[in-house]
């Protein structure tokens, strides 16, 4: 990266959802177009995903955070200077999609994540008895919980790729950016310094 990184724009970029719900697989699936099998994310990955946003390059941070219950707590170190969240969620797996809507409600009530654009992905497309993107919509009462804020629901499989581009078109479409990029990296050395302290207690 060096120093041509730090004169473009970056905005960062928060990868939430459950465990299991495919948020690694994804993020490497932006990244390389590869699939990649993944173990449970204890913590969090980052990943540096160059793209062009109004004729201009830009760098998107993804921080994807683990989703099992005990790092969910961590989840508010993160929402400060936030660009956009993306929430990943198992279409397939019915009996926790109650679970993945409280946490998506307690997310988006976050006073540092106000009028933050929400990208929902609609995970495993490809799995028997997923729900559709709309039934996803719907079940999660978006239209209400994202009231004064942007938001899509984008149908994918991180497994198969299928609508793994757009998902990131829509993410660089609605991502709202910074323009101090310095203050970004000191930021994110801050991140991870605090969340090492914390898992030491």
């Amino acid at each position: 990266m060096g120093l041509r990184g730090s004169k473009q724009p970056e905005a960062r970029v928060l990868l939430l959802g459950l465990d299991n719900a495919g948020k690694s697989t994804l993020l490497y699936k932006m990244k390389h177009n590869a699939c990649v099998s993944t173990v449970p994310t204890i913590g969090f990955n980052v990943e540096m995903l160059e793209a062009r946003k109004n004729g201009k390059n830009i760098t998107l941070t993804m921080w994807d955070i683990g989703g099992q219950r005990k790092m969910r707590e961590y989840w508010k170190s993160f929402h400060q200077d936030t660009a956009a969240v993306v929430f990943v969620v198992d279409s397939s797996d019915l009996e926790r999609l109650e679970e993945a809507r409280r946490e998506l409600e307690d997310t988006l009530r976050s006073d540092q994540l106000q009028g933050r654009p929400l990208i929902l992905l609609a995970n495993k497309q490809d799995v028997n008895g997923a729900l559709t993107a709309t039934e996803i919509k719907d079940r999660f009462i978006l239209r209400k919980s994202c009231s004064g804020r942007d938001w899509f629901v984008q149908p994918c499989s991180a497994s198969t790729g299928f609508g793994i581009e757009e998902a990131f078109r829509r993410v660089v479409q609605m991502v709202k950016l910074t323009s101090d990029s310095g203050a970004m990296k000191d930021n994110i050395k801050e991140t991870v310094n605090y969340l090492r302290g914390s898992s030491r207690h």
